[in-house]
């Protein structure tokens, strides 16, 4: 099921969940006043993540990146019956396109995110467990091997992007920095298709730039300062054919795209990059879980990708463990000595850190260390999302993205 046709006057916001590069997310429920006879597919409540279309003009590459997302979410529904979702990625309930706005439904996740679970730990206690990172990292693996399996790399996982279920279990989001990376012996047979290509000199002027960063060290006012979470936006959609990035004949991707933190050595580089950029970003999520920090970050951007480069990750205590082992393996620099670069996610899966884990499994046995609260009705009568964004557009038209989800670099 690919979701109904959402019907915005039908539709009360409860309350803001966030906002971001790519648009406004609300906590939504079905209006009380005129009621449908009809049974309703859709939740008591339920996100709403709504782009708006007055403001994405202004920023290059905004609207295209956001259908290219809910083209995913469709397919990811489509391809499913209803009994075989996937169980840790999103299923999409609905959408709209008006001529103002690009909204699109997704299962409400009460628990919030991974980044916001660890800063609720006590001070003294701001990592999570070895029995929870196995736990998360588990599920987050199961969700990249369905997406690797529709060769679609995902490129943004980062705490933020990791959101807890009522279930407690997992869901990935956002999906905008994704991309579509078909081997050469089925590029034609999926039927999920990339975005439109930008034009080409934008790949020559970021490589460029690349070089003066990181070579000549004179460009250092290209990399605005901002918060840890910030977005590299991609700057092009170049698509060059490779030897392997998974062990056989696969395109790769030469956008300069991910999360300042999360970014792997070959995207600074420029190299190309493929599905194993997703295992480097296991491997710091892996390492902050575990440490409450990532492993790279420096004074400044040009310093956290210079670490990326030419450092290795560091390690409290002297005693090696299979986590510390699984961590280096994760990131190591060059893509082709990195643990799932051979054999994809099954290769992750085989390391010792995750012996005893019944994979096939994981949503029905596995026992959440966190459970969210109970969501009861919201009260109040809610407000139309149409109005909030409306008031938005007037009082900040040329607004920039919350820090936790602005780009680096723009189009």
């Amino acid at each position: 099921m690919e979701g109904a046709v959402l019907d915005l006057d039908r539709l009360r916001a409860v309350r803001v969940l966030g906002r971001g590069a790519m648009g406004t997310v609300f906590l939504v429920r079905t209006a009380d006043r005129d009621p449908d006879p009809a049974p309703s597919l859709l939740p008591d409540l339920f996100a709403l993540k709504v782009v708006d279309k007055r403001c994405a003009s202004a920023k290059p590459d905004a609207l295209r990146r956001a259908r290219w997302e809910l083209s995913l979410l469709s397919a990811f529904s489509s391809q499913s019956d209803g009994r075989n979702h996937h169980p840790f990625l999103p299923s999409l309930l609905g959408s709209v396109d008006t001529p103002d706005l690009l909204a699109w439904a997704l299962p409400y996740c009460s628990g919030g995110d991974l980044h916001a679970l660890r800063r609720s730990l006590s001070p003294d206690d701001d990592a999570f467990s070895i029995a929870a990172i196995r736990f998360y990292l588990s599920e987050i693996i199961a969700a990249l091997a369905h997406l690797h399996s529709l060769r679609i790399a995902y490129r943004d996982l980062k705490p933020e992007n990791v959101l807890l279920q009522s279930s407690g279990h997992i869901t990935l989001t956002d999906f905008d920095l994704s991309r579509y990376l078909p081997s050469r012996s089925s590029a034609n047979l999926s039927p999920l298709r990339p975005p439109p290509p930008l034009p080409s000199d934008h790949n020559r002027r970021h490589r460029q730039s690349l070089a003066r960063i990181f070579v000549f060290g004179t460009a250092e006012d290209h990399l605005k300062k901002n918060a840890r979470s910030a977005r590299v936006s991609p700057l092009s959609r170049r698509r060059t054919s490779s030897t392997s990035t998974s062990g056989g004949g696969d395109e790769r991707s030469f956008s300069f795209v991910g999360t300042e933190e999360y970014v792997a050595p070959e995207v600074v580089r420029g190299d190309g990059h493929g599905f194993a950029v997703d295992w480097w970003a296991l491997g710091i999520l892996a390492y902050e879980m575990a440490y409450g920090r990532t492993p790279f970050r420096g004074r400044n951007r040009k310093e956290t990708f210079r670490n990326v480069l030419t450092r290795p990750p560091q390690f409290s205590g002297q005693r090696r463990t299979v986590l510390t082992d699984l961590i280096e393996r994760l990131l190591a620099k060059d893509p082709t000595q990195r643990l799932g670069h051979a054999r994809g996610a099954d290769e992750v899966k085989a390391h010792p850190f995750f012996e005893g884990v019944m994979w096939e499994l994981l949503p029905e046995v596995s026992r959440p260390p966190f459970l969210a609260p109970v969501v009861d009705g919201e009260e109040g009568v809610g407000f139309d999302v149409r109005d909030y964004l409306r008031g938005v557009h007037q009082q900040q038209p040329a607004a920039s993205p919350s820090a936790s989800s602005e780009s680096l670099a723009e189009s």
